[in-house]
């Protein structure tokens, strides 16, 4: 009885010593919810910022730690500034997304879509074409919100 006793006790002792403690659990990250309905929906309000050709506007929809890799150039750009001035020639020629192929990850505050899509540029004197290309978008939850 006694060593069935000083094994219990061992195994208490053992348990506290790997709970959690209060203030671990008071520390650990809230989840943002997140369907695949959502991930999809920054997609369409990246395009939509796309269609405002402001790149100020576009460069909002990014988090303080983005980098954008972007389809059509081969420079990472690493910080705000890089990003905008990316998209102030991006943007001239009125590009459209249309999604081809989509794969969704969702995890906590984190959540990545991948794929590959169309995107259509429409020059001034009303040419369009069309680049084929893949696309990632790790999105994070920042402040209250979706960020690329």
């Amino acid at each position: 009885m006694l060593r069935y006793m000083t094994a219990t006790a061992a195994l208490s002792v053992v348990a506290l010593a790997y709970a959690p403690s209060v203030e671990a659990k008071a520390s650990a990250p809230r989840c943002a919810p997140v369907t695949t309905a959502a991930v999809e929906a920054q997609f369409t309000k990246f395009n939509a910022a796309w269609a405002t050709k402001n790149p100020d506007t576009v460069t909002a929809l990014f988090g303080k730690d983005a980098v954008l890799l972007a389809t059509v150039s081969n420079k990472p750009r690493n910080d705000a500034a890089g990003i905008r001035d990316y998209f102030v020639k991006f943007l001239q020629n009125s590009p459209v997304g249309t999604i081809t192929s989509s794969t969704a990850d969702l995890g906590c505050n984190m959540a990545t879509r991948v794929g590959t899509w169309t995107v259509t540029f429409t020059d001034a004197a009303g040419v369009k074409s069309d680049v084929f290309a893949r696309y990632s978008f790790i999105y994070k939850y920042e402040g209250g919100k979706w960020m690329i």
